[in-house]
């Protein structure tokens, strides 16, 4: 789009182009009005004399005394009036269509950072195995980002635990594991992380014998820059297992469940 319309330098046109300026100022407003009539162009004497008549019906001002005693200053305070107006409507289109660009770029820019998001990013629970305290459980995360030319910043929220209890569910306590922290990631490619946590109630519900039913969530925001303004995308993970209690019996469990060997320790279920 072209920049603001320049004013033309009235000291150096000759009447005619003054006249010819008014003019086309006069068919502009009359357009606008919705009153120009239907007719072939004509000369622009004949609209000249038209914008003359009628200003000549029009009521007197207060001040006309004053335009009568000053040779000239009625057609240059018209001329003035009318390409203030016609500067006016050309300000008001150009605005118009800034605002229209910018917002159908905005547009275009959130529903790229939506399909990089949801269609570019791949996050997967990898596995969940006992921490090395002996009374608590270590889940490995990883997000990839599939659009390797395209980098991602991720605001990795803390990740929380739940267990089934049961029809409700009941968070755990949980902390990034040791030498891990949630933060900014610059993703282009994968990145892992880790989530220590613990189950001390015992009143879990079974839906398969002798495993515990655990939710992982883990919330993320996402932007294509590292200080993002308004232009992220929430995007929440909800990973699904079946756990087994640390100490458990896995005879028991094998017994139960027709295991036909160790019993694992998680068992991954589909996003539900």
């Amino acid at each position: 789009m072209s920049g603001t319309p320049q004013l033309p330098d009235l000291a150096k046109l000759t009447s005619q182009q003054k006249d010819e300026l008014i003019v086309s100022l006069w068919r502009t407003v009359l357009a606008l009005e919705g009153t120009q009539p239907e007719r072939p162009i004509e000369p622009i004497r004949h609209d000249l004399a038209d914008l003359r008549a009628r200003i000549g019906h029009s009521k007197s001002s207060r001040r006309a005394w004053t335009r009568r005693n000053q040779p000239g200053l009625g057609s240059g305070l018209l001329m003035t009036v009318l390409l203030v107006i016609g500067i006016g409507f050309l300000a008001d289109f150009a605005i118009g269509r800034y605002q229209q660009h910018s917002l159908e770029a905005g547009n275009r820019a959130a529903l790229e950072l939506e399909n990089a998001a949801f269609n570019g990013l791949d996050a997967e629970l990898l596995r969940v195995g006992y921490a090395s305290d002996g009374v608590s459980y270590q889940a490995t995360m990883i997000m990839r980002n599939t659009y390797p030319d395209t980098s991602l910043y991720v605001m990795l929220n803390p990740v929380r635990v739940f267990v089934q209890v049961g029809l409700s569910w009941q968070e755990q306590p949980a902390h990034a594991a040791a030498g891990g922290d949630w933060g900014v990631v610059r993703l282009t490619g994968d990145h892992q992380y880790k989530v220590e946590f613990q189950v001390p109630t015992k009143e879990w519900r079974e839906l398969i014998p002798g495993y515990m039913h655990v939710r992982i969530d883990s919330d993320m925001l996402l932007s294509r820059r590292s200080e993002p303004g308004r232009d992220m995308v929430e995007r929440n993970n909800r990973f699904y297992v079946y756990l087994k209690p640390i100490g458990a019996d896995d005879e028991a469990i094998r017994r139960r469940s027709n295991f036909p060997g160790t019993p694992p320790v998680f068992i991954p279920m589909p996003p539900h």
